[in-house]
């Protein structure tokens, strides 16, 4: 089953791509449909098989691959990757439903969004490091191709940066993969016999280092984020939000299997370094947001900063904190995928992101009421009001994470307030007040146009309501990631920051 969700979507697209016939756009995206329906079907089926209360590696499946190289297939889900696994195929679906009808070459765009699909589920799903990074590796091609070519007016631009940044975050990753290997003297890659082995603490360093450099890229971390503006304003909306989704969770998931899962000890000591790094980044990106125009760079600034909460959660190191960045990640996720949405429905009526410009948006008669409501309510999530999903989940990472980093969770909570100001602005600027004569007459919105900010609006609103419906998937995995020293790894943390 966990090799159907990733071979199904792959198939899926080297069908449609080289499908001999010849097939109409719309039986094209029909057959996309289909497949990634299936994907999420599989999912479902995969979640009523997985148990919640077993923190171990479920439904593994081993296979040789090049013995010689160490290489194995293996692949396995847990309570980390699950949430994760399901959140891809729902936002592939999602996004494969929102795309426009017209667009052009759509056989190889949507065999470009099947192919991102499976790379990402495949690379949450290895229990190889070679593997995990082959599939790390695989999902940049897709993205260039969907920036390049379905992009704005400097998409070159930005997939070209986009490809050198990630593909010198794979480089990092890898370089930390091999050292770990040659330093253990393994005979494989299978992540479970290395975690295991023991390395002085000055060695984990050195491989820690470079795994935490290249994965922050990912996430991303100030000062390495400067590709996710340019993508993001240059992605199509189905893209956004498939890239903030989920392909930002490879890093903050990688964080936490492979950083913590494998340099337990010199995660310890570089712990106080990542909260601090998470505060300057939180405190950055909601700045930035503040000072944006375009209504997607806000969008965009605002991921730099919450995906900053899990490096904080992350680096506190105790079972609450961890179950907190797994619910970050999934809540996330979906918040930022409905407001990229709801940018995009925005643009494609108005022609226009710029919040000096539109005005007056939430007009019953001539307006955008019904995406303005929404707008609203992913607003309110992502600032933390209580009852939506982004307030259990900053609730547990500061909560998780205060025992520990007093100061910089202090800090990181300006940062969560000041969430309220740039997106208040932004909803202030764009949706109420008078309509101006320039936006009287906009395009009606079609009900099939709403219904996917309406699914991720219910999701998280049950989320925010029922939390424990996640937290029950996610919290016996922390416990095994801490290998049963959350005590001591927490009076180790405290007395290296108050030292520092």
């Amino acid at each position: 089953m966990l090799s159907a969700l990733i071979w199904v979507p792959l198939l899926g697209a080297v069908l449609i791509a080289f499908y001999p016939g010849k097939l109409e756009a719309f039986h094209t995206r029909t057959l996309a449909l289909a497949i990634a329906s299936s994907v999420l079907f599989l999912n479902l089926v995969l979640g009523f098989r997985f148990d919640p209360t077993n923190p171990d590696i479920q439904l593994s499946e081993y296979l040789p691959w090049i013995s010689w190289l160490g290489l194995s297939y293996h692949l396995g889900i847990d309570g980390l990757s699950f949430p994760l696994i399901f959140l891809n195929s729902l936002l592939s679906l999602i996004a494969i439903y929102s795309t426009s009808q017209s667009i052009h070459r759509p056989r190889f765009y949507y065999s470009l969004l099947l192919l991102l699909s499976s790379g990402v589920a495949g690379a949450f799903l290895a229990q190889d490091l070679l593997l995990f990074f082959l599939f790390y590796e695989l999902e940049i091609i897709p993205l260039y191709f969907l920036i390049a070519i379905w992009g704005g007016e400097r998409r070159g631009y930005a997939a070209m940066k986009f490809l050198l940044y990630t593909a010198i975050s794979g480089f990092l990753v890898l370089v930390s993969f091999l050292g770990l290997v040659w330093l253990t003297g393994a005979s494989s890659f299978d992540y479970a016999p290395l975690r295991s082995h023991t390395l002085p603490v000055g060695t984990q360093l050195l491989l820690l280092a470079p795994l935490l450099v290249g994965l922050a890229i990912k996430i991303p971390i100030f000062p390495f984020h400067t590709w996710l503006p340019d993508a993001h304003v240059e992605a199509s909306t189905p893209v956004s939000v498939l890239l903030a989704g989920v392909l930002l969770k490879l890093g903050t998931y990688g964080l936490l299997r492979f950083g913590m899962g494998l340099f337990l000890d010199a995660w310890v000591v570089l712990a106080p370094a990542m909260a601090t790094l998470a505060v300057i980044s939180a405190l950055y990106g909601a700045s930035c947001a503040i000072a944006q125009q375009d209504m997607k760079k806000v969008v965009a600034y605002s991921s730099i900063a919450h995906m900053a909460y899990i490096l904080l959660a992350a680096a506190a190191t105790t079972r609450l904190s961890i179950t907190a960045a797994i619910f970050q990640m999934v809540s996330h996720g979906l918040i930022s995928a409905l407001l990229f949405l709801l940018v995009g429905l925005v643009y494609k009526k108005t022609g226009s992101r710029d919040v000096y410009f539109l005005k007056g948006l939430l007009n019953p008669e001539r307006g955008l009421p019904i995406a303005g409501s929404l707008m609203i309510l992913g607003v309110m999530a992502s600032a933390g009001i209580p009852g939506m999903a982004g307030f259990i989940a900053e609730f547990l990472v500061f909560r998780g994470s205060f025992p520990i980093f007093p100061l910089q969770t202090l800090l990181c909570l300006i940062g969560s307030g000041l969430t309220a100001v740039y997106f208040l602005l932004m909803v202030n600027r764009v949706f109420f007040g008078r309509l101006t004569p320039e936006l009287s007459q906009l395009p009606q919105v079609l009900w099939s146009e709403r219904m996917p900010a309406i699914v991720l609006a219910l999701f998280i609103v049950i989320l925010g309501v029922q939390p424990n419906w996640m937290v029950r998937w996610s919290e016996p995995q922390a416990g095994i990631l801490l290998t049963g020293t959350e005590d001591a790894i927490a009076t180790q943390i405290i007395g290296n920051n108050n030292s520092n």
